[in-house]
Parts: C-alpha cells; sequence; structure tokens
C-alpha cells in the first residue's frame, strides 16, 4: 500500500535518487539483519506473540514515517518497520509449516502465498489512489490495517481457538538448531533456489528488465506496467494448482518445474527483439516464481516442521539477500556490459537450481 508513496513522499524532503533509495534498502537490510534474532525470540516466545509483536510494530513504523518531519526521521522508521516485518513473516511461516502436515502442505503454502500475492497486487493500486489525497494518508491506512492483522493474530491463534498450542514449549533436543539443519543438503538446496529466485524475480525482472523493455524493446510505460500486471495474474492462476503438483507429485518435481520457466523466462529475454518478447517471459516467470516460492518453502516445512525459528529465520534471509544484492550486481553489469551478458550471466547462475534440485531427495516423505 505505502510502496507507490515512499518515493514521493521522500522527495519531497528535498533528497537525491541516492538517499531515496537508501530509504527502500533500510527496509530491506533491517529485515535481513533482523533475521537471526527474530528466530531465536520464536524459540523463546513462540510464533503468535513474535507475530503480533511484529505486525504492531510494522504499524507503529508505518504510522510514524506519516508523521515524519524530516528525511531522516522517515529513513530510521522504514528501519523499524523491517525489524517488525521480518519478526511477522518467520513467525507465520514458523506456525504455518507447524500447523500441517506434509500431504498437504503444498496447498496449504499456495494458499498462503495467494494471500500475499493478492495484497501485492491490490495494495499499490489502492495506496496510489490514498496518495492523491495526500502522500501521507497511505502510511495512516496501512497502520490500521496492521493493528487489524494484529488482533486477528492474538486472539484468532490463541490456544482455544485452534485446539493446540501453539507456543513453541520444546525441549531442548525437540528443536532443530542451526549447526544440524546446515548439514542437510535440501535444506541447503532450499535455500539456493530462494537466493537464485529471488536474484531473478526482484533483480532481473523488477530492476533492470522494466529497463531494457523501455530502452531496446521500445515498449511503452503502460505495457511495461502491465507486463507486471499479466506476471501477478499468471502467477496467482499457478498457485491453484502448483500446491497439488507439489503434493502428489513431489517437492522435487514442482522445483525443477519452477526453475526450467525461469530459465525459459530468461532466454525469452537474450533473444527478444520485440516488446511482446517482454509479456512472455514476464508470464513465465510468474510460473515459476509460484513453483519455486511454494515448493522450496514446502522443503523446509517437510524436513524440520516449523521446528526451529532460526531455521526458518535462515531460509528466509537466503531470499532477503538475493533481494538486496542483485539489483546492484546486475545494475553494475549493465554498465559495464550491457544488457544481454547480464541476462546471459544470471541465466548461467540460475541454471544451477536445476542440478540442485535434481539431486535433492524427495523430502515430501521424509519427515512421516
Amino acid at each position: 500500500m505505502v510502496i507507490p508513496a515512499i518515493p514521493l513522499f521522500a522527495k519531497s524532503f528535498q533528497v537525491n535518487n541516492a538517499q531515496i533509495g537508501a530509504i527502500i534498502s533500510a527496509f530491506a537490510l533491517a529485515r535481513f539483519a533482523m533475521g537471526l534474532p527474530a528466530g531465536k525470540l520464536i524459540d523463546i516466545f513462540g510464533e503468535r506473540r513474535i507475530q503480533t509483536t511484529g505486525l504492531v510494530l510494522v504499524a507503529i513504523s508505518s504510522f510514524a514515517s506519516g508523521l515524519a518531519a524530516t528525511y531522516w526521521q522517515l529513513l530510521i522508521f522504514r528501519a523499524l518497520g523491517g525489524i517488525g516485518s521480518v519478526m511477522f513473516s518467520v513467525s507465520a511461516s514458523s506456525l504455518l509449516m507447524r500447523s500441517v502436515d506434509d500431504s498437504i502442505r503444498g496447498r496449504a503454502q499456495s494458499t498462503y502465498n495467494g494471500g500475499f500475492l493478492i495484497g501485492a497486487i491490490a495494495g499499490p493500486a489502492f495506496g496510489g489512489l490514498l496518495s492523491v489525497i495526500s502522500l501521507r494518508v497511505p502510511f495512516f491506512v496501512y497502520a490500521f490495517t496492521l493493528v487489524a492483522g494484529a488482533f486477528v493474530t492474538s486472539f484468532f491463534l490463541s490456544e482455544k481457538r485452534l485446539g493446540r498450542s501453539i507456543h513453541n514449549i520444546q525441549d531442548p533436543e525437540d528443536r532443530i538448531l542451526l549447526k544440524d539443519a546446515l548439514k542437510s543438503y535440501p535444506f541447503l538446496a532450499a535455500m539456493a533456489v530462494s537466493f537464485l529466485a529471488n536474484w531473478v524475480l526482484f533483480g532481473l525482472r523488477n530492476s533492470i528488465l522494466p529497463l531494457f523493455a523501455k530502452e531496446q524493446l521500445d515498449a511503452s510505460n503502460s505495457s511495461i506496467g502491465l507486463g507486471f500486471t499479466v506476471a501477478a495474474i499468471i502467477q496467482g492462476i499457478a498457485l491453484i494448482y502448483v500446491g497439488k503438483i507439489s503434493d502428489f507429485r513431489g517437492r522435487r518435481f514442482a522445483l525443477m518445474i519452477g526453475s526450467f520457466a525461469i530459465l525459459s523466462g530468461i532466454a525469452t529475454i537474450i533473444v527478444s527483439s520485440h516488446w511482446w518478447y517482454y509479456f512472455l517471459a514476464m508470464a513465465l516467470f510468474g510460473i515459476g516464481g509460484a513453483f519455486e516460492s511454494t515448493s522450496a518453502s514446502s522443503v523446509v516445512g517437510d524436513l524440520f516442521g516449523g521446528k526451529g525459528g532460526r531455521v526458518i529465520a535462515l531460509f528466509q534471509m537466503a531470499g532477503d539477500l538475493g533481494n538486496i544484492i542483485s539489483p546492484v550486481l546486475l545494475g553494475w553489469l549493465v554498465d559495464a556490459h550491457s544488457y544481454r551478458p547480464a541476462f546471459i550471466a544470471t541465466a548461467a547462475v540460475f541454471s544451477l537450481t536445476l542440478l540442485l534440485s535434481a539431486k535433492m531427495p524427495e523430502t515430501r516423505k521424509l519427515n512421516q
């Protein structure tokens, strides 16, 4: 909801583009830095408390951002929001992994991802309308929705409502430790897939591909925006089927489909000569993103069942790291060598996901 307003609001403080970028990076860096501490808090206090606290923290951050009187206040408040965001996302993933068994995990993860996708589509559109009133209004409305989410988490995810304890009351022997998780090849493969998928979907697709479509394929601004809408719609449709495929055909099969779809999208860009290649690539990225996000998370759930907040946090941090460094590195490659060499290098690196997925043992049955 606040994404369209952030750069415009930051610009109102008479700052340069680099400082505007720092506002966005502060949120991502705070998420990454606080990933493992958030996982530790989940191990101590349980998912419901940390998820509620995280939502409240982001709500406070958003409301304070709307009141910011200086650039530095906005920067600090957005970083605070990143801390709350990782507390919420890790605890929500942990709760989901512990609440479902392997037989329906893929479908549950698809439904969960679908909720985020709907928000990603509707939020910016609604936020853009609110920005017409004032650039501060989206921050206030977003804070209200987060408070509502915290209320739902606090009261509707209680032990009485769920019929089971959602507090991680476990013996230390039952909790999965990081050192043990890092010995698991499927876990390492899932982290690598998450990192590389985010590298492509957030670095290549969201950062340099729009510029390539504009400069090299003569795509209009409206066509570029429509491409993202197409990708979101295709991803939403794919999520309906991805969960079933992951549950009935296995995580490895689903991961390989996702990797092949994303690689096909990159290949389409490499050989592109017309703007319609851009739409085809975006559709393939939507399909690949649905498979990779659902199946990689399901692998972690199969292996550990949510028993270990820091393990889940590390998995999410792998994806966040791809978000942070890929726009910068791919931007440098484009500046140094042009677009297509950057696409070819990305394809070469991302092809490792096919090998990692092919060698990975099927995890859907390992935890049964």
